[in-house]
């Protein structure tokens, strides 16, 4: 009887380890917590910008990468550029900000 409870003892051991392997972030993927966490600062950027009066007009796309946001899309001067990326940078837990926007 001891040995059948040390045995499921460590099968659940073994499991628990593997969930936990799983849902643990790679370099190349993310975590379920870094996900959300993306989704939340993508979320809040892409608002920012559609409430912000000059830079509504433009489609601006927003993607979050362990903290790093990426504007890409196509505005009409650098003035706006520098205002996304000025916004971007204003969220918090923002790491860092790549402003590929191109200006027309």
């Amino acid at each position: 009887m001891a040995k059948r409870h040390r045995i499921l003892s460590l099968l659940i051991c073994i499991v628990l380890i593997a969930t936990f392997a799983s849902c643990a972030s790679t370099r190349t993927q993310s975590s379920t917590g870094e996900y959300i966490d993306d989704s939340v600062i993508t979320t809040k950027v892409k608002s920012l910008l559609a409430n912000d009066d000059f830079l509504k007009s433009f489609q601006i796309s927003v993607e979050t990468y362990k903290g790093t946001v990426q504007l890409s899309g196509f505005v009409n001067s650098q003035q706006a550029v520098d205002k996304a990326g000025q916004i971007a940078r204003s969220v918090k837990d923002v790491k860092s900000v790549k402003n590929n926007l191109i200006v027309k």
